[in-house]
């Protein structure tokens, strides 16, 4: 077994493609934000300044995203986690601008590795809040014997919709963050000085919405899992 471990430590550093870059690069952001929360924890202070006032102002602004759609209860279990998922993907976006690093949110499986999550939690916390009656999300306003065909209909529309939410979260990121390299990457090689400066800072800015957007549909999503179906 040591064998084992050990040939596969070989390879990894000899070629270095045995570990993916979006792999490398998401622990990397994850190894900075862990330092960065812990080094903040230890000089917090009454009057926020630098980087305390800048991460308290992102934290407020999300708290207000999670607090104002999912309600004051259920947003103290629910922000922790949205938080999370928001400053994890702004953090790889900006990555994805720095010379010789790769956006881990530009690999597809990242993405799918935090749209699962949104996915399973949005129906925990449905049948949590909820229990049996949960599947009253999936049939429709109108519930009687006399609507049960539209019932059923409603049934398979919602549960394919539900699906496919994972699927467009994770695209959505994707398409995006990969449509930004490409065309950096072309008018880089067409303008090497200054074009590629004033796209930058439309990098900049499609790396804020896009995890904006991420974010702002895990929070609808889970919202609508726990408030009652109409």
């Amino acid at each position: 077994m040591e064998g084992i471990h050990e040939t596969l430590l070989m390879d990894a550093i000899i070629n270095p493609e045995v570990i993916p870059h979006n792999v490398s690069h998401a622990f990397l952001a994850s190894i900075i934000l862990i330092v960065a929360a812990l080094v903040i924890r230890g000089s917090l202070r009454l009057i926020p300044k630098g980087t305390q006032n800048f991460l308290e102002i992102i934290i407020e602004a999300i708290w207000k995203l999670v607090d104002e759609n999912i309600g004051h209860h259920w947003s103290r279990q629910l922000f922790p986690f949205v938080c999370t998922i928001f400053i994890f993907i702004l953090l790889c976006n900006f990555m994805g601008l720095v010379p010789g690093f790769t956006a881990a949110t530009a690999n597809i499986n990242t993405n799918a590795a935090m749209a699962v999550p949104v996915f399973l939690a949005t129906h925990y916390f449905g049948i949590k809040v909820h229990g049996i009656k949960y599947i009253n999300h999936f049939l429709g306003p109108i519930r009687s014997i006399a609507a049960l065909p539209l019932m059923i209909l409603m049934f398979f529309v919602e549960f394919i919709g539900h699906l496919a939410r994972p699927l467009t979260l994770t695209v959505r990121l994707f398409g995006n963050m990969t449509g930004k390299h490409i065309i950096l990457l072309v008018l880089g090689i067409i303008s090497p000085w200054i074009i590629p400066s004033a796209i930058l800072g439309l990098g900049v800015l499609v790396s804020v919405v896009q995890a904006f957007v991420f974010a702002l549909l895990s929070t609808l999503y889970l919202a609508g899992a726990v408030e009652e179906a109409h």
